[in-house]
């Protein structure tokens, strides 16, 4: 049987998340304290005492749950799992792939992302831009919606997460008018996410020339296992590529929809979710219910998914 493993992103994070984990091990306790010290301050404390308030902020969030996913990634390795034949990530989770498949060093990806989420929270003020996820509509009809909603401001499907299930982004405004547009058009629900930043819109342009930028002292390595990117549900060759389908990301939509069906195309049947919560393992069965789909967050889950998979 052959096995991708996925990362998630911001929207899973939540208060005391890990702490199963982190009391059970040294692995993931090693992995937070490397972390914190790369970032000056006490990952760890914040994730497990919050505030929500403060661990939903986007330059918080964002190593929070790289961080997360590395540990889950270490102590699946430790146990003695088996090995990834492809890896992705969703939204920020795709540089948890891209360092768990070893092409970033993981302190260096910690500085990465921390960087990215205070881009991404400079960009647009706090309160100026939103996302919500409109449930129960197809594609076109969320398009639709974002067009006529829009009114001269930035208004886009951002997130194809699984049929039926669109996020978009762009301004609060914007955002507040297509929620109640979506569900006039026949949406079962659309709702505001707790996010700080409308990620993977036109607003991030600037965020995208910036990251850039930083991004020309970060090294890339070559990958021990081929990672789908969110911009087109494809691998890269070369660092360059890599590099340049990270900045692209943060103003185009995350094909989740596609890169699921990229991997069963390519001969996957399992799917194992590394880190906090299970919301892709919940899209994944949606996107293709053929395919065997598992979520490692705590020790009880691991052990399951070890037992699992060793048949």
């Amino acid at each position: 049987m052959s096995t991708a493993f996925v990362f998630p992103g911001q929207g899973s994070q939540s208060v005391g998340m890990m702490k199963a984990f982190y009391d059970s091990g040294q692995t993931v306790k090693d992995t937070f304290d490397e972390a914190s010290e790369t970032l000056g301050f006490d990952l760890w404390s914040l994730i497990a005492n919050g505030p929500e308030s403060d661990l939903n902020r986007t330059d918080n969030t964002q190593p929070a749950m790289l961080a997360s996913g590395v540990a889950c990634w270490r102590v699946w390795n430790e146990a003695g799992g088996i090995t990834a034949e492809l890896m992705a990530g969703h939204s920020l989770g795709e540089y948890t792939a891209l360092c768990c498949a070893g092409v970033l060093e993981f302190t260096e990806a910690i500085e990465l992302v921390a960087k990215r989420g205070r881009l991404m929270q400079s960009a647009v003020p706090e309160g100026t831009g939103a996302m919500a996820a409109i449930l129960g509509l197809d594609d076109a009809a969320v398009r639709q919606v974002c067009a006529d909603a829009a009114e001269g401001q930035v208004l886009q499907a951002v997130n194809y997460n699984a049929p039926g299930q669109v996020v978009i982004a762009g301004h609060t405004e914007a955002i507040d008018r297509a929620t109640v547009q979506a569900t006039e058009a026949g949406a079962k629900r659309a709702l505001k996410l707790a996010v700080s930043a409308p990620s993977h819109c036109d607003l991030m342009e600037s965020a995208a020339e910036s990251l850039e930028g930083y991004m020309q002292n970060v090294h890339f390595s070559s990958s021990s296992v081929p990672v789908l990117h969110n911009i087109s549900a494809a691998t890269s060759s070369t660092a360059s590529q890599i590099r340049q389908a990270l900045i692209e990301q943060l103003y185009s939509p995350v094909l989740w929809v596609d890169t699921i069906k990229a991997m069963a195309d390519s001969g996957v049947t399992r799917i194992i979710e590394m880190g906090p919560g299970r919301v892709l393992t919940g899209l994944n069965k949606r996107i293709d219910k053929s395919l065997d789909s598992l979520a490692v967050y705590d020790p009880p889950s691991l052990e399951k998914a070890l037992a699992k998979v060793a048949f």
